[in-house]
């Protein structure tokens, strides 16, 4: 019997490669998206419920409609400055909109969620790499927002029986390699769409924030994972989940780090175009090293990064910026 999905936030970046990685292994996919920063034209495997999680009437319906054995669950938003500058919309779309989502599932009778988490819940690592145990510390309300949202998971599922795996994302990247969708947000603020730009056009260089990090070239090492690799983990993830039932947390990363000044040097490798630099100050708060264990997904989901190397990640993501430049 073929399963069904109902993927929140499905228009966006990460959402809308994991409609298409369920649909290509055979499920029923559904997206519930507001638009408000997705893109209608990323919903290509299934129908659109256009629609806001924080609507109990429409999330309901949906469910009852569609009867989905899954929600994967990405409908956020995720700027951390934003977050700093108002966090009451982090806490409302991003927490609230999840207790929302919870409350529709539990009068439908839905028991089972994928949910898209952060590191940025771990905050300031201790130490690297960062695994499942590591301390949450979040530093800004975005990952705040995200880390409540695992604690209500947590509750949920022992008081209503509702069965959840978080996933923890490290720096997702890249771009789907047949072309059919990308990474396109409004502002973009993604280091390595912003680097490709700063190749293209002399006006908008890249900045980095910080060269005086404790790593050995003093810029910031981040975990770059292949938005495809993330989204066959949720695959895989799901059906774990729903043969096991039960409340889970994964990470997802690669293990190896890319300092900011190597990402530029990437750029210009793939692209062929030397992006124009400027230097700037850290950012409060920034760590100087963010890299993940994936030991236990590996050992869980039988899943590692396929499509990870850096070059592979700046030639995908550089194909669709080719054929979507910003304006």
């Amino acid at each position: 019997m073929t399963r069904t999905v109902l993927v929140t936030g499905g228009a966006g970046y990460v959402g809308s490669h994991c409609c298409k990685t369920f649909a290509g292994a055979g499920w029923n996919v559904v997206t519930l998206d507001n638009l408000s920063r997705g893109w209608r034209d990323a919903v290509r495997w299934g129908p659109l419920v256009e629609s806001d999680v924080r609507d109990p009437i429409a999330v309901r319906e949906a469910l009852e409609k569609y009867k989905p054995d899954l929600v994967a669950h990405f409908a956020a938003f995720a700027y951390v400055g934003e977050s700093v500058e108002d966090p009451a919309i982090y806490y409302e779309n991003n927490t609230a909109g999840t207790l929302a989502l919870l409350n529709g599932m539990r009068a439908a009778g839905c028991r089972h969620i994928l949910f898209s988490s952060t590191c940025a819940s771990y905050g300031i690592p201790q130490q690297i790499p960062i695994d499942e145990s590591h301390p949450q510390a979040p530093i800004n309300p975005y990952g705040w927002s995200k880390m409540i949202i695992e604690r209500m998971l947590e509750d949920f599922g022992r008081a209503y029986g509702i069965g959840s795996t978080s996933l923890r994302y490290f720096n997702a990247a890249g771009a789907d390699p047949e072309g059919e969708i990308g990474e396109r947000h409004e502002p973009e603020t993604h280091a390595i769409p912003l680097a490709i730009e700063a190749g293209r056009r002399t006006d908008r260089p890249f900045t980095i924030m910080g060269t005086d990090f404790p790593t050995p070239d003093g810029s910031a090492i981040r975990d770059y994972i292949h938005v495809n690799d993330l989204a066959r983990a949720h695959l895989v993830a799901g059906e774990m989940l729903l043969g096991q039932g039960g409340t889970h947390v994964f990470n997802l990363g690669t293990g190896v780090g890319t300092s900011v000044l190597e990402l530029i040097e990437a750029v210009e490798r793939v692209a062929g175009r030397k992006p124009v630099v400027r230097r700037g100050p850290r950012r409060e708060g920034d760590p100087a090293k963010l890299v993940a264990s994936f030991g236990k997904a590996e050992r869980e989901l039988d899943w590692r990064p396929q499509y990870s190397g850096i070059d592979f990640i700046i030639k995908t993501a550089l194909q669709w910026r080719d054929r979507h430049p910003p304006v």
